[in-house]
C-alpha cells in the first residue's frame, strides 16, 4: 500500500486476498482516524450543505473513480450527499465505515433500515447501537426488512405498536418466522382481551 492510501479495488483471488484487502482497508481507516493518511478530499464532498437534493450523476462518477483509500476517508468524513453515494458502494467495508461518520443522521439510519438491499452486517451494526434503536422508526425498519438477521428482527418485534405487528402478521415481505411470531402476538393479545 502506498502513502496515498491505495489498496486494490478488487481482490484477484480467493478468501485470503479478501482478508488481505480487509486488513489493508482497516489500516487505511486507522491512519485516517489518526490524521496520518495524506489523503486530500474535495471540499464540496466534505462540507455540509443546506441542499436537500439527491446527489448528481457527476458526484456518483467522481466518487466511483476515487481510490479505495479516498472512499474510506470520504466515508468517515464526507457530507450527506457523499454518504448517500457511499451507502451504495460495492465494497461492504466502505458501507460499514459510513456508519462511523459522526455526522450521520437518524433519517439516514432509517433509510438504511428500510432499504431491502441493505447488507445484513450493516443492519446488525445498526441494531447494536442503542442510540439508534431508541428511535421507533429504526426498530420498525429493522423488523420489516427481510435482510435483517432473524434474531434481531424477533428481538425488536415486541417493541412495536400493535397496528404494526398486525401489519407484519399479514405481510408477505417479511420472513415467515417474523410473520408467524407477529401472528402469535396478535392472537395472544386477543386472548388476553377476552
Amino acid at each position: 500500500m502506498s502513502a496515498e492510501g491505495r489498496v486494490p479495488d478488487a481482490p484477484p483471488g480467493g478468501s485470503e486476498d479478501v482478508a488481505e484487502e480487509d486488513a489493508a482497508i482497516e489500516k487505511v481507516a486507522r491512519a485516517i482516524a489518526a490524521g496520518d493518511d495524506g489523503i486530500e478530499l474535495p471540499a464540496d464532498l466534505t462540507a455540509d450543505t443546506e441542499s436537500a437534493e439527491s446527489p448528481s450523476e457527476g458526484m456518483f462518477l467522481r466518487i466511483r473513480r476515487m481510490t479505495v483509500g479516498e472512499r474510506i476517508k470520504l466515508a468517515l468524513r464526507g457530507n450527506k450527499e457523499a454518504r448517500v453515494v457511499l451507502l451504495r458502494d460495492s465494497n461492504r467495508i466502505i458501507v460499514r465505515l459510513v456508519l462511523q461518520n459522526p455526522r450521520i443522521t437518524e433519517d439516514e439510519i432509517i433509510g438504511i433500515t428500510v432499504n431491502r438491499t441493505a447488507d445484513d452486517e450493516v443492519l446488525r451494526q445498526i441494531a447494536n447501537r442503542r442510540d439508534w434503536t431508541k428511535a421507533y422508526q429504526v426498530r420498525a425498519g429493522l423488523v420489516a426488512n427481510p435482510r435483517t438477521p432473524l434474531t434481531i428482527a424477533l428481538r425488536f418485534l415486541p417493541t412495536l405498536a400493535e397496528r404494526d405487528i398486525r401489519q407484519l402478521a399479514r405481510s408477505k415481505n417479511v420472513p415467515d418466522a417474523v410473520a408467524g411470531a407477529a401472528r402469535r402476538m396478535v392472537a395472544n393479545r386477543a386472548m388476553r382481551n377476552r
